[in-house]
């Protein structure tokens, strides 16, 4: 007798339930795990939140099942989120984010950096886009900041970085649950603009939202660490949706916010620009780069007011990050396994080079109606994921919303693909 196979709607909810019951195991076990940044390690009880005495701590071997179970449940239920009601794929996707939101700050220590940066502009009344956290006695920040960071300036754009001042009358705990909230309300409204993005588009609005809401990279590692990227990604899906809706204007201004928040987003805008088969000024382009225009104008108002020329700064301090490198990217890697440090500013270079060229032909692609414009700004993204010579897992949440809204099933797998090997990096 031959078995029976499960039916798709049966693999689509198991992978549903193998996903939540492994982000959830992963967030009780994070108050005396390895997924927890290692400046937190043992975790002090007042950031422990509501999993605080579980008891439940994973040991290297359980984490790496753990994780193999995550990835492939995550890779079962975006094969087969439309297999279920978009009620249940929504609810799960909500009930992911509320438990990841309740939890300790996950696999990063970004959210501390950010508050110490805004301490060091309203505090101290000096310019964090000159210098770092160690300039300054941040007192109980410091032993909570990243090794790498304590001397570097910051890297993040001036709209983020004004929103960050806001919080700065509250204490530790409060800015990161702030930080924490800012990334899940961020990634919500992403899951939201995808799911509308994609019915324009003419996809299954359902499998985009699964995409975008289960992936592990965005919730575990996006909201677990509340990082500015899914701010970015947000502000970047309204300027992709509402382009979509012939709302030329405000797209571009939108773009450029998210660019104002982390330098990556400025890859969709020339996508856009070139979106039309040729005509490049065409009224429609016209008026997308005069909302950016009108954006930019404002942004550097901003940045002057507040930074002075400080934020052009930020440029020379991405070029060291760059070259440095770091052990999660292809380049710095290699490095490691040779022995050989000194090959990752040489290599970046190159790999620089490389990402030019290839950002050239996609745009030429989009220019002569040969791929998608999303499809393109994605391809792109990989490739600058692929040549970077800094990456961090949650870096790869970039790529996840334009490979669920563009129309190329290799794109696809790339992110899924890319999702796994983020998880492998702890």
């Amino acid at each position: 007798m031959v078995a029976k196979l499960p039916s798709s709607r049966s693999q689509a909810w198991l992978g549903l339930v193998g996903l939540l019951a492994t982000s959830f195991l992963v967030c009780v076990s994070a108050t005396g795990g390895l997924v927890l940044p290692a400046t937190l390690r043992p975790l002090p009880g007042w950031l422990a939140g509501p999993f605080q005495g579980a008891g439940l701590e994973l040991g290297l071997a359980a984490l790496i099942a753990t994780f193999v179970v995550l990835f492939a449940s995550y890779a079962i239920a975006a094969h087969t989120a439309h297999r279920l009601s978009p009620r249940v794929v929504l609810g799960a996707i909500v009930a992911l984010h509320l438990m990841v939101l309740l939890g300790p700050p996950l696999f990063s220590s970004d959210v501390f950096s950010y508050t110490a940066y805004a301490r060091i502009g309203t505090v101290y009344g000096a310019n964090p886009y000159l210098h770092g956290p160690d300039a300054f006695p941040l007192e109980a920040l410091h032993p909570l900041i990243g090794v790498q960071w304590t001397n570097t300036p910051t890297v993040y754009g001036p709209v983020f970085t004004a929103l960050s001042y806001l919080l700065v009358p509250f204490g530790i705990a409060a800015n990161v649950l702030a930080y924490k909230g800012v990334a899940a309300i961020s990634s919500l409204a992403l899951i939201f603009l995808v799911w509308r993005a994609a019915k324009i588009r003419g996809l299954d609005p359902a499998k985009a939202a699964a995409l975008v809401g289960l992936n592990p990279i965005i919730v575990l590692f996006g909201v677990g660490g509340g990082h500015n990227d899914l701010l970015m990604l947000a502000l970047l899906a309204a300027g992709l949706y509402v382009l979509l809706r012939e709302r030329e204007l405000p797209s571009g201004a939108l773009m450029v916010a998210a660019t104002a928040v982390k330098l990556t987003a400025g890859l969709l805008l020339p996508f856009a620009l070139v979106a039309e088969r040729g005509r490049f000024l065409s009224l429609g382009r016209r008026r997308l780069l005069l909302g950016a225009g009108l954006a930019a104008v404002g942004v550097v108002l901003l940045a002057y007011a507040l930074w002075g020329t400080g934020p052009l700064r930020m440029l020379g301090t991405l070029q060291g990050i760059q070259a440095e490198g770091g052990p999660h990217s292809l380049v710095g890697f290699a490095a490691i396994g040779l022995g050989v440090p000194g090959l990752v500013g040489p290599a970046t270079t190159f790999l620089t080079a490389v990402f030019l060229v290839c950002f050239v032909g996609l745009l030429r692609a989009v220019w002569v109606g040969r791929l998608d414009w999303i499809a393109g700004a994605g391809w792109a993204t990989a490739v600058l994921l692929l040549t970077t010579g800094f990456l961090v897992p949650w870096y790869v949440a970039w790529l996840i919303p334009l490979a669920a809204l563009g129309r190329d099933r290799r794109l696809l797998a790339v992110a899924i693909l890319l999702t796994g090997l983020g998880l492998t990096t702890l």
